[in-house]
């Protein structure tokens, strides 16, 4: 009996969830603060990509989505004119490197990569009178809808002289290497007066370089 009390609270132990980690963006910084940056001097507009693409980096979420091949990639907008720039119209692809034109996910698309027992938890059978217990899920619906509303890039207007972050999430499914030879494309971004600015074409590599850098 004493040892099926100490399994019981070993399982116990496990089935508890964590403390409780504090889940927030990570300060705002100008674009031109990033290795993969585009600079538009002209227009006077900077945009940057930093994919988290690290257990330790992605630990700010609520769920693991590099588990189940989906990318968070902060997108930094920098608008160092006298005029707002408008990113209502905007599309943010994320090009392979062989073309594949991939679109943002929803919080719909990156739960049906998730399984029934990981968005619902499981449960621990429990040794002689004791019920079984009821495991936490891994990655609930809620939670992928409360990082989309926490952490989701929604500056629709760039005000004079600001900076705006968020994240895109990336279906990759597939794609051993999803970085290498990639880029992000954003086009029909506008200026104050219906213009379109030149398109954004970044690539991953420059990220994948100061990586490196770091890591040598």
């Amino acid at each position: 009996m004493r040892r099926a009390w100490a399994h019981a609270a070993v399982l116990l132990g496990l089935a508890m969830p964590a403390v409780a980690r504090e889940h927030k963006p990570p300060p705002v910084e100008p674009a031109t603060a990033f290795a993969a940056v585009e600079v538009h001097p002209q227009e006077k507009v900077a945009i940057a990509v930093e994919p988290y693409d690290t257990k330790e980096k992605e630990s700010i979420f609520r769920v693991d989505y590099l588990a189940h091949d989906v990318m968070p990639i902060r997108v930094i907008v920098t608008n160092n004119g006298d005029r707002p720039i408008s990113l209502r119209d905007a599309r943010i692809l994320f090009v392979t490197a062989d073309g594949e034109r991939i679109q943002a996910a929803e919080p719909e698309d990156v739960e049906r990569l998730m399984t029934r027992k990981e968005r619902e938890g499981g449960r621990i059978s429990m040794p002689g009178p004791f019920p079984s217990i009821k495991l936490k899920p891994k990655a609930s619906n809620k939670e992928i809808e409360a990082d989309f509303d926490e952490f989701e890039y929604d500056a629709l207007i760039v005000e004079p002289h600001s900076t705006h972050a968020g994240f895109l999430f990336y279906d990759l499914s597939g794609l051993n290497h999803p970085l290498v030879g990639a880029k992000l494309n954003l086009h029909t971004i506008r200026n104050a007066d219906g213009g379109e600015l030149f398109y954004f074409e970044i690539p991953f590599d420059k990220y994948l370089k100061s990586k490196s850098i770091q890591m040598n």
